[in-house]
């Protein structure tokens, strides 16, 4: 029988440290669910169907990851449900630092709670992808900041794709906020 293991996140985006999990997480098992979640709590920078995307883009064009190795989905319920249904036996989570562990280890309670047939296992990336976070390769993207050392060619497309839309959403809306407020000056007179 295979052993089949969950890796949950936003993958807002998918950054190396997210990889080297994905990776380290294949010496372990021999299939893993890449499951990445639009929960409301969070505001987005990629929608779920982009994100997605990304995800298959990074894996599977950029470093030609196994295909029959590593499944994406979204999900939008608990992570013990998409174990059930993936029949899945263990939950993958990375750890940055020291900071992340008190909540993964509250979570990983709280999961074994819900389903005492599911293991979490905590990995750590590389030392040199241990401080990446999606906050921050967003934080520079918007920057217009170098990311190849952070995230993949897709991620840093799908990047400066969206940025370069927001900037003329923006630049529209201060077009025609300018000529609005022209305009009504011109009436004063």
């Amino acid at each position: 029988m295979s052993k089949i293991a969950i890796y949950p996140g936003t993958f807002d985006p998918i950054t190396f440290g997210h990889i080297d999990i994905i990776k380290k997480s294949l010496k372990i098992v021999d299939k893993i669910i890449v499951a990445t979640t639009d929960s409301s709590e969070k505001d987005y920078f990629f929608s779920i169907d982009e994100r997605i995307e990304i995800l298959k883009k990074s894996l599977f064009k950029d470093l030609r990851l196994n295909k029959h190795k590593i499944k994406i989905v979204s999900f939008d319920n608990l992570t013990v449900n998409l174990c059930k249904k993936y029949k899945a036996s263990i939950i993958v989570r990375g750890l940055r630092a020291v900071s992340d562990f008190e909540y993964e280890f509250q979570l990983a309670g709280m999961n074994k709670k819900l389903d005492k047939n599911i293991e979490t296992i905590f990995l750590m990336s590389d030392i040199e992808n241990e401080i990446i976070s999606s906050k921050f390769i967003k934080e520079i993207g918007k920057l217009k900041g170098n990311l190849k050392k952070f995230v993949t060619k897709s991620v840093i497309k799908a990047i400066n794709e969206k940025m370069w839309w927001k900037r003329l959403y923006l630049s529209f809306f201060l077009f025609f906020f300018h000529l609005n407020y022209t305009h009504r000056r011109l009436k004063w007179f």
